[in-house]
């Protein structure tokens, strides 16, 4: 009798069932991968996985039903959005009087964002107040970002010193025709929108796009709420727009404003429009909107643009399982997702595709089309290089490694910090699929979302696998979040209803108490100022260094490349080097090597007091990179001549007696 009562629970397996089952059996497969690898997502990728399709299956088959799962109290919800204005406060006061963001800074912001989750997930839905939530939330991310921004002298990260090059020579031609020869002229609405703000403002460069991209930015969560509510309820999209709001690739592109960032705003407009269009009948007008939109996006950014067209085109997927309907997929739960028939986006793919390959092949780079180039790039990669488990971001060989210090425990806890983050948002995901693909609950939009989060996976973790990384996976993780943090709030709402309740409350306050802390201490959301300062470069420089980049620049004339000779070039530490580079100041700038000796053999050198202080990326003979620290005599010898002093920065080159 008992048997039969278990049978009857478990048939007829359902798709969610099925997927399930498959997964935790893929989970196990994937196991003996971290014995031919050691890279952390093939480590830690089985284990979330075979958790997540775990804690599915058991909520299906539990016999209760969380009704009287634990939430806070009146007065305590009234008291919380308190407590959060009062930290964001101390954050700014923090950042004023350190003159940074320091560990007391991010370790508060984990609070805050606690405080923040613990408000929507110990709520209930008649007493959610989504106006003050959202209004939180928003503050946080201005806090945490503009914090970083007000504390770092000149700008946050990499590439951001070639754009604003780029839009400073749109501003002082007032024309496009400034950048001509940059593949930025095929997706110029950056440059142009920074260029024509400090015009309009009239004020500095930096300013204009503080106060337009780097306003922006922030504000875009409340996309991601929206996107959500066309699928759930106020209360869950909330926390999808606070699992997003929160995450670290998110909160870097909020502060390293490149394109990638306005990219990510119009993508996130994408996103939505898409969904919308999916969930109601749509008229021209939001078609027009889905359109343009598309449109700013390959006007903005050739990343961005493809991560759209992924998503576009499993928009497309998404639309012919729903109209073959090979698995009665079209039978839709209407107390869960609305019914709607599929969407006919063919001539939106179409249209975008063409469009991208005609800008694309207008777009000069490298002496060719920005088309040519990156197929060709491509087509090298997978000739020379592509091969399973040959993973592009290893650090050398085994033969190499063994030469260095053997690793600190920290050095092998730092990147399962960096990664916590994700891999609980990744677990939420794996769930929120599983929910999504029951037959009665399956939908176009609700599979776009799914199908885009699995291909989006595919070339962030998928192709690295294999030695491919002309994708540029990094750019990527900003733009998964979003169907990520949706597909992660159906979770939760999944394991708040149906799972036993004390594996229910285990799972959520992990999510309310490790994830806002995991995220903030990920690399990517202290890039200006590293947590592990040991283990990360630092990607911010402070007055003394920007200065000696300018009074270096100065002294040797800002010669062009071409009036540089081999000898001439300059050698610093990476990423110290780039700006040289990409400010004019000396255009041929590049790595310093150390030999087995580790003392530079460069004729012209800068070593800077962070060299010493913290750790920066230096070269070995072999073109390897290498994460360390290095004293002054390393870089600058007893027998060259220091021209330039700053007491934080010295400018060496060949001594007059040595000729």
């Amino acid at each position: 009798m008992r048997n039969s009562s278990f049978l009857s629970r478990i048939r007829p397996l359902r798709l969610d069932t099925v997927a399930a089952i498959l997964g935790l059996l893929l989970a196990s497969a994937m196991l003996p991968l971290r014995l031919l690898a050691s890279q952390i997502f093939i480590k830690t990728v089985p284990i979330v996985l075979g958790l997540a399709c775990g804690l599915y299956l058991l909520s299906l088959y539990a016999e209760t039903n969380n009704s009287a799962m634990p939430t806070l109290s009146r007065p305590a919800l009234m008291t919380l959005p308190t407590l959060v204005l009062f930290g964001l406060s101390a954050l700014v006061v923090l950042s004023f009087v350190q003159g940074e963001r320091t560990i007391v800074f991010f370790v508060l912001s984990g609070l805050v964002g606690t405080l923040l989750i613990a408000q929507i997930v110990f709520s209930e839905d008649e007493t959610f107040n989504t106006g003050i939530v959202l209004l939180q939330l928003v503050l946080f991310a201005f806090v945490f970002r503009f914090t970083a921004l007000y504390a770092t002298p000149g700008f946050i990260g990499i590439d951001i010193w070639t754009h604003m090059e780029l839009a400073d020579a749109i501003f002082e031609e007032r024309s496009l025709s400034a950048i001509s020869n940059n593949k930025h002229y095929g997706s110029p609405l950056y440059h142009l929108l920074v260029a024509s703000s400090a015009l309009v403002f009239d004020v500095p460069l930096r300013a204009a796009l503080y106060l337009t991209v780097g306003v922006v930015m922030p504000l875009s969560i409340l996309l991601v709420y929206a996107t959500a509510n066309l699928l759930i309820s106020p209360r869950w999209s909330a926390l999808a727009a606070g699992l997003f709001a929160m995450a670290n690739y998110v909160a870097q592109w909020g502060m390293h404003l490149i394109p990638t960032s306005m990219g990510l705003v119009f993508f996130l407009g994408v996103l939505y429009a898409l969904i919308r269009v999916m969930r109601i009948e749509y008229t021209i007008r939001d078609f027009m909107l889905l359109l343009v939109l598309s449109l700013a996006v390959i006007l903005t950014h050739q990343v961005s643009t493809f991560i759209m067209l992924v998503v576009l085109v499993t928009a497309f997927l998404a639309q012919i399982v729903f109209m073959i309907g090979p698995f009665g997929l079209n039978r839709l739960d209407t107390n869960t997702f609305r019914t709607k028939k599929p969407v006919n986006l063919i001539g939106l793919v179409v249209f975008n595709f063409g469009l991208t390959i005609f800008v694309w092949s207008l777009t000069p780079y490298r002496e060719d089309s920005f088309l040519k180039t990156v197929l060709s790039f491509l087509s090298q990669t997978i000739e020379e290089s592509a091969g399973f488990l040959n993973i592009a971001s290893g650090t050398g060989s085994e033969e190499s490694a063994g030469e260095v210090a053997a690793p600190t425990l920290l050095d092998q806890v730092v990147p399962y910090v960096d990664e916590l983050g994700f891999l609980i948002l990744l677990g939420l995901t794996f769930a929120g699929c599983l929910y999504v693909i029951h037959r009665r609950r399956a939908e176009q939009s609700v599979f776009t979302l799914l199908l885009a989060s699995a291909i989006m996976l595919f070339f962030v973790m998928g192709l690295p696998m294999f030695g491919i990384r002309n994708f540029i996976p990094t750019r990527w993780f900003a733009f998964l979040y979003a169907p990520m943090a949706i597909l992660g709030a159906i979770a939760i709402r999944v394991f708040v209803r149906d799972l036993d309740p004390r594996l229910a409350m285990v799972t959520i306050l992990l999510v309310v108490l490790v994830y806002p802390g995991a995220m903030a201490f990920a690399a990517e959301s202290n890039t200006e100022n590293p947590i592990f300062e040991q283990q990360h470069e630092q990607l911010a420089y402070d007055e003394s260094e920007l200065t000696a980049v300018s009074s270096i620049g100065e002294m040797t004339g800002s010669p062009a490349g071409s009036e540089i000779r081999a000898d001439q070039q300059l050698h610093t530490d990476h990423p110290y080097f780039t700006v040289f580079d990409r400010t004019g100041a000396y255009s041929s700038s590049s790595y310093v090597t150390l030999p087995e000796d580790g003392v530079a053999d460069h004729d012209y050198t800068v070593y800077r007091t962070s060299q010493t202080e913290s750790v920066a990326y230096f070269v070995d003979e072999n073109g390897q990179a290498q994460l360390k620290s290095v004293d002054r005599a390393q870089i600058c010898r007893p027998t060259q001549a220091t021209v330039y002093d700053s007491g934080d920065v010295n400018f060496c080159t060949p001594s007059p007696a040595s000729n």
